[in-house]
């Protein structure tokens, strides 16, 4: 270790005096801190050539300097927001709502609600007003319909599918004709725990489905709505990592208050009257093996207190904050809100909503569902030819499944409360999701499915699985319209 250390400095052309050699020996993270002095030395003090145990205070206190400098707002921002209205009203907020104790009877009101919430959905389709319960399709029944939550997905060896689904009356096994191939190819979306109509005929053995049918929006009549203002959407910030591009955030802080780019992104930004957070604020503590090996802040308290003050520069507009898996609340979903336990100086800005995830804000009569979207990782390894930069296909099929996490007992904890609060009962005029770290938009039936990318650079995790995240790239729903602003370059 000793002469990698020397080396490293020898090569940037630098020596090190032995107080500073044993500080940085001691460091548990000295590669990191070689790297950041060196950089730090070409850029203000290159005239130098010995590292001493003054040139790392002067290192320290300029980071501190860095980090820590207030962004202005531009005076005519002010006060074109001093004049501004900005209602909002949180209409799904699950903190202070968990009520299990996590045991089989919790487990069993889950589902229930899971299945008579979809359930009641589905029957706004005419022709499931009416519908037969598994139980009585043991006999011959040429017309029948049926809802069940899917228990399992087999296929046989002739290539016909097996899908069998419950209710709350019995259990009941779907059969799809390999002969059928639009059904056998749109059945290639199921995934268990979902709940589903079936339109078939049964012999007293297998259902033989002739349609299958998801609680879906087709039913559901969406209206454009006015939009004369502008929404940011950020998420996957991860303060408190190595590759967390604070530069960049930075800038995009420096926009929001008016203070960066030319004209027209300066227009885009006055026009701002929200800032929606989806989640992973922070990077975390003992989230994944081996990572405090990747923070660069490695207590969580700093890493809040760190975002509260960058977060402190907005000043004048909502900030809409839902927690992600790195948070510090509970891992289980829905998870509640960030609480003063670990984030108090956030939770004490005066424009700062902390809501649970998932939820839904009506911003202004924009109604926004929020959801992290770590199960977009269950879809992701359930389904063939999906991808986790597929973020709007995945969309999209929760749209259709009418649930943010359709498939249990997978990666995504999810805590067997008596209501299933991940159904998406009301269709929103904006699904925002973060997690992949991917940046995607796309209009689905009248809904703006988007993925908010993130602000951490590529990790080593991303890079064994080739994952390129979309890094600083910051979606606005400017009237209705989406605009994408790049923070990655001054």
């Amino acid at each position: 270790m000793s002469n990698d250390i020397i080396k490293k400095f020898q090569k940037a052309q630098l020596l090190l005096n032995n107080n500073a050699y044993a500080e940085i020996k001691g460091n548990s993270d000295y590669d990191y801190l070689i790297n950041e002095l060196i950089e730090y030395i070409e850029e203000n003090e290159n005239d130098q050539y010995i590292i001493t145990t003054q040139t790392i205070r002067n290192y320290q206190e300029q980071e501190k300097r860095r980090i820590h400098e207030s962004i202005i707002e531009n005076p005519k921002t002010r006060e074109i927001r001093s004049k501004q209205e900005t209602p909002y009203e949180v209409i799904l907020d699950v903190t202070n709502k968990s009520y299990t104790d996590g045991d089989i009877n919790d487990l069993n009101k889950y589902f229930n609600s899971r299945y008579d919430k979809l359930k009641k959905i589905i029957q706004e389709n005419p022709e499931f007003k009416k519908i037969n319960e598994l139980k009585t399709t043991k006999t011959n029944i040429d017309n029948l319909q049926v809802i069940g939550m899917i228990n399992n997905i087999n296929n046989t060896k002739n290539g016909h599918r097996i899908i069998e689904i419950e209710d709350p009356t019995g259990t009941g096994s779907v059969i799809i004709l390999n002969d059928n191939e639009d059904l056998i190819n749109s059945s290639q979306t199921l995934v268990k725990d979902e709940v589903i109509g079936v339109s078939g005929s049964t012999n007293g053995t297998l259902i033989r489905a002739d349609e299958i049918v998801h609680p879906g929006i087709q039913r559901h009549k969406i209206i454009d709505k006015d939009m004369n203002f502008s929404i940011v959407f950020i998420s996957d910030v991860h303060i408190g990592s190595k590759q967390f591009d604070e530069d960049s955030f930075n800038r995009f802080i420096k926009w929001l208050n008016g203070n960066y780019g030319n004209q027209e992104q300066q227009d885009l930004a006055n026009d701002v009257k929200y800032l929606v957070i989806g989640g992973d604020l922070v990077d975390g503590i003992g989230i994944y093996p081996n990572q405090e090996k990747e923070l660069k802040i490695k207590d969580i308290y700093e890493q809040y207190a760190e975002a509260a003050r960058l977060l402190g520069d907005i000043t004048d507009i909502p900030i809409i904050l839902s927690p992600g898996n790195h948070d510090a609340t509970r891992l289980a979903e829905p998870q509640p809100a960030l609480t003063e336990k670990y984030a108090k100086d956030l939770c004490n800005q005066e424009n700062i909503e902390m809501v649970s995830n998932p939820s839904v804000v009506n911003l202004d009569n924009i109604k926004v569902q929020i959801y992290h979207g770590r199960s977009f990782d269950d879809i992701v390894m359930a389904l063939n030819n999906y991808t986790h930069a597929d973020t709007d296909k995945i969309m999209q099929l929760l749209l259709e499944k009418r649930h943010l996490a359709p498939i249990y007992g997978e990666r995504t904890p999810l805590a067997s409360e008596f209501e299933d609060y991940l159904v998406i009962d009301d269709i929103p005029d904006v699904l925002h999701t973060g997690h992949v770290h991917i940046n995607s938009h796309t209009k689905y039936k009248g809904v703006h499915m988007l993925n908010s990318g993130t602000f951490q650079k590529q990790t080593e995790f991303q890079k064994i699985y080739n994952i390129v995240p979309t890094c600083a790239q910051v979606p606005v729903l400017n009237h209705g319209t989406l605009q994408l602003l790049d923070f990655t370059k001054e």
